[in-house]
């Protein structure tokens, strides 16, 4: 599955580890997100859709956290879509030239401590990570029950699709 007009941005602000592709990789997060969702076809719009992905530190998330969300902590993902989940399904058909669809913002060194806790390797607790968030840009939640097992179901074959194993298999 090819993805040619989606654009994904990593941005790091923060030393994470150098070996990796982040921008590549978040690319392929956000595709594989995006691809088992209502919104799959945004990949393929006439507007250039875009995701921001910033790699950042706890403190910068700490902070953001607690101005967009009041929780006065860190958190291992932030998510700020940019468009109104009513507006998504019109998006493909826009004759804006570029859509930002929103930013997401992972901490290091939050994603390093889950990563060592669950026994997985950093990028791909990061791609979960990323997966999730981009769902978040496009209007899933977990707020109760239901969406959070829908939501779960995405992530999990988004990951699959990717190579990841189920992040939720030692929940059950």
């Amino acid at each position: 599955m090819a993805f040619f007009v989606l654009s994904v941005e990593a941005y790091a602000a923060t030393p994470w580890p150098d070996a990796i592709d982040w921008e590549a990789r978040a690319s392929e997060a956000v595709a594989a997100a995006l691809a088992l969702t209502p919104y799959a076809s945004l990949a393929d719009a006439a507007p250039l859709v875009e995701v921001a992905v910033r790699l950042t530190d706890d403190a910068e998330v700490h902070t953001l956290n607690r101005d967009f969300r009041g929780k006065d902590k860190p958190t291992n993902v932030l998510s700020f879509p940019q468009v109104q989940h009513d507006l998504l399904e019109g998006l493909a058909n826009s004759d804006d030239g570029e859509i930002l669809l929103g930013d997401i913002v992972l901490a290091r060194e939050t994603c390093v401590r889950e990563a060592e806790e669950k026994g997985i390797a950093i990028i791909d607790h990061a791609t979960h990570l990323i997966v999730h968030g981009a769902l978040h840009l496009v209007g899933y939640d977990h707020m109760d029950d239901a969406s959070a097992a829908a939501m779960e179901a995405i992530e999990v074959k988004a990951l699959a699709s990717l190579g990841i194993a189920n992040p939720y298999a030692d929940q059950d």
